[in-house]
């Protein structure tokens, strides 16, 4: 199996790929892949923001595994992603990022210790709506259907009842998750192990079925000691669906947006420090259009309201990477949109990396400063954490607003 690694947006390599692999990366667009003009055989590769391993497989080729690794420390990934999913529940895990440069072993690590607290006081059971025909009176008796069935025979009974299982939506997904991990390339031994006993202790619960919508669960006291490896088993199913290209191509693997993972992660960030100046925070907001007749919608990632309605405050999370001559012009120019149909003086995009942490625009013959702030990925959670509290800070002073 041939084995390729990259680097979140680094530049262009190029790497000899039977056609049909390098047309199918091309097709599957989490790379940007293009043949070679200089190399026969050669296709130039380049990773964008989505990161972990797939596997390409094409009929009568050696597959193709495709490792991308994030600019970020992998250990740093996990604390955006666990903080984004819960800012309540989340602590840092005890894994030992040393050992691990690459994301799908730190997930497989990661989830297999969120797992193994989840069940270390049993399954968790829950009642489960069932109908069957059945030889006894077990429930309720379904008559409609008893009627339509059976024509005025008694037995089978039709009946309706509340079964106390494993089977429930948390198992299932639990389970899911796991066999998902379980098949992805490049999960260490050891894991794979604690992976697979887990598997069986679910063994009860129904299997998903690819492409099926997740089951859904309630957050509850009964089912809290769940939650974090819940979240992480959404996690883990959502990135990593196969997908089957022309040609009878497949790709199979998990991969994380990090553009999609720094917007959660500002967005629950700031809206937990914002909660000190009151007030309440909309992410992705609603309701939100440029023009008078409200046809042109606008979805700022956090809008904030003051406790009357009015928008207080707006924000935007951009990951990308500062040019030689600056950040995008485009992002100045949808924040401008955004002041300007609030009715705010004040707005602020927020980016991964670049230059000065901080930069301001006053924008001419409309009286509104947009701010741009850089938030540094790489260092520890707590300096992060710090530095979300201090723009927090910035942005409600800007209204006029102080703590509580």
């Amino acid at each position: 199996m041939t084995d390729i690694e990259l680097v979140e947006h680094a530049p262009h390599t190029t790497h000899d790929l039977p056609a049909a692999l390098g047309r199918a990366l091309a097709a599957s667009r989490f790379v940007d892949a293009a043949p070679d003009p200089y190399r026969p055989g050669g296709w130039r590769l380049r990773a964008g923001s989505k990161v972990g391993a797939v596997v390409v497989r094409a009929p009568g080729e050696e597959p193709v595994t495709l490792r991308i690794t994030p600019k970020v420390p992998v250990g740093h990934v996990f604390f955006l992603l666990g903080y984004a999913l819960d800012p309540g529940i989340h602590r840092e895990d005890a894994v030992e990022v040393a050992t691990h440069t690459e994301l799908v072993p730190f997930l497989a690590q990661t989830y297999a210790r969120a797992q193994e607290r989840a069940l270390r006081q049993g399954v968790l059971q829950g009642y489960r709506p069932t109908e069957e025909a059945s030889p006894v009176v077990r429930g309720r008796l379904r008559e409609t259907d008893q009627v339509r069935r059976y024509h005025g025979r008694l037995f089978p009974l039709e009946v309706a009842y509340d079964e106390y299982t494993t089977d429930t939506p948390e198992n299932r997904l639990l389970r899911a998750a796991t066999e998902r991990l379980l098949s992805l390339p490049r999960v260490p031994i050891g894991v794979r192990r604690v992976l697979q006993h887990q598997r069986a202790r679910l063994a009860d619960a129904e299997p998903l079925v690819r492409g099926a919508m997740l089951p859904r669960w309630r957050p509850s006291r009964l089912n809290l000691r769940y939650q974090p490896a819940l979240r992480l088993a959404e996690t883990v199913l959502r990135g990593g669906s196969p997908e089957h290209l022309p040609g009878d191509v497949s790709v199979d693997g998990f991969l994380l947006d990090m553009n999609k993972l720094f917007e959660d992660f500002v967005c629950v960030a700031l809206r937990e420090a914002l909660s000190a100046y009151g007030g309440h925070c909309a992410l992705q907001a609603r309701g939100v259009h440029l023009d008078a007749g409200r046809r042109i919608r606008m979805r700022p990632d956090l809008l904030r309201y003051a406790d009357d309605g009015r928008p207080l405050t707006v924000a935007d999370a951009k990951y990308k990477a500062q040019k030689s001559d600056g950040f995008p012009d485009a992002d100045l120019y949808q924040m401008l949109a955004y002041c300007t149909a609030l009715d705010l003086p004040e707005g602020h995009l927020i980016y991964a990396r670049g230059g000065a942490l901080h930069a301001s625009h006053r924008v001419r013959n409309a009286g509104i400063v947009i701010h741009q702030h850089v938030l540094d990925l790489e260092g520890q959670p707590a300096q992060l954490l710090g530095a979300v509290q201090e723009l927090a800070r910035l942005m409600a002073e800007g209204t006029g607003i102080h703590p509580l």
